[in-house]
């Protein structure tokens, strides 16, 4: 991905961090949020999806609680959060509402993404809410986490969105114009990059140190750029308080850092997928199936499916055999074993009438699963 090819980016994940949304640690910086929102708005209409990953909860607890400095206890900050985390969600609601746009709060731990069934549900409802024109606002889960609270941050849980959603771009909004050769605030000398490889290995040494008010700073963001380069999906970090940044950088102006991944996305994606490949049963696939697989890049339906063997629940892996027993395809399955041995061979429509619920009308989803064969 170039500038150029910024204009045709579908998917973004669009990260705000705490220094912006808190305008430095004095409450809730409204008037930026509202700017943000309405660059937002303006890139839905175009007909872009996009996640919304905002940081600020414990730093607008803090300013509510009007603590001296961001607390050092877990349980302090997990009571800042929780505290902060209502303003913040309400400044957005309301920006948002002014355009008729409605949002959703989302909140997540890394665990939630690393568990297999957890990330199968936590990706089907944010695909959902974004063919309903919802803008998601997801945010850690400060009040529940603890290791993750200290160590985490939202640069990293983004990076993890991005690839939830198979995003084009995930734009990092920070107080710094982006990456630069050395840092620009010690350093009169230091150049901003603006392009490098995501995994680019010389670009550690450039990093700076954290804000006071968050947990990233530009090191977490180069580490989130590699993480979400594993999924095809390229970072820009770029400044949050120029005028429009969104706008700009989605018509390709050259601003920020843009960080590339190394291969295409769709096959950085597959291989991200294969590397999750523990198997826990097979399904075997009718003629037509494995056509569909093979040549169309379809989902895998459960009409297609004659048996069902093994043990599993939705979110293990599977492999997809034809009736000769060689492998096709492996993925993540939407269903267990024990409902796909009740669905198997039948149409998607008949899935509520059998399992007396409305699941996924996929067994697979294409973008869950990787051909073998």
């Amino acid at each position: 991905m170039n500038r150029e090819s910024l204009k045709h980016a579908h998917w973004l994940v669009v990260k705000i961090g705490s220094s912006l949304i808190t305008n430095n640690g004095l409450g809730l910086d409204r008037p930026a949020i509202e700017s943000w929102a309405d660059q937002l708005v303006t890139l839905q209409r175009q007909g872009r999806k996009l996640v919304l990953v905002s940081s600020g909860a414990v730093a607008e607890g803090v300013a509510r609680l009007d603590l001296k400095a961001r607390p050092r206890a877990v349980h302090m900050q997990q009571a800042a959060a929780a505290v902060g985390q209502m303003g913040l969600i309400q400044a957005y609601e309301s920006c948002f509402a002014r355009h008729g746009v409605h949002t959703a709060q989302i909140l997540l731990s890394h665990e939630d993404l690393s568990n297999r069934k957890r990330y199968l549900n936590a990706r089907s409802t944010l695909t959902t809410l974004l063919e309903m024109s919802v803008v998601p606002v997801v945010n850690e889960n400060d009040t529940v986490a603890t290791a993750e609270l200290c160590f985490g941050d939202n640069d990293t849980l983004a990076a993890l969105v991005a690839n939830l959603v198979n995003a084009d771009l995930m734009i990092i909004l920070t107080d710094q114009h982006g990456l630069y050769s050395a840092d620009p605030r010690t350093n009169s000398e230091a150049t901003l990059i603006p392009q490098a490889s995501a995994d680019d290995q010389s670009l550690q040494a450039m990093a700076g140190a954290s804000s006071s008010l968050g947990r990233g700073g530009m090191l977490t963001k180069l580490s989130a750029a590699r993480l979400a380069a594993r999924s095809g999906t390229s970072t820009l970090i770029a400044s949050g308080r120029e005028d429009n940044v969104l706008g700009r950088i989605l018509e390709g102006e050259a601003l920020g850092t843009l960080l590339t991944p190394d291969r295409e996305r769709v096959a950085a994606r597959k291989q991200w997928l294969a590397g999750q490949l523990r198997v826990e049963g097979h399904l075997e696939l009718d003629a037509g199936a494995v056509e569909v697989l093979r040549n169309s890049g379809r989902s895998l339906l459960a009409v297609g499916i004659r048996s069902c063997q093994g043990r599993f629940e939705r979110g293990d892996v599977v492999v997809c055999v034809d009736q000769g027993g060689t492998e096709v395809a492996r993925g993540l399955v939407n269903y267990s074993s024990v409902e796909i041995d009740k669905i198997k061979g039948l149409a998607s429509n008949r899935i509520e009438d059998l399992l007396g619920y409305a699941g996924e009308s996929a067994i697979i989803h294409r973008d869950n699963m990787v051909l073998t064969g």
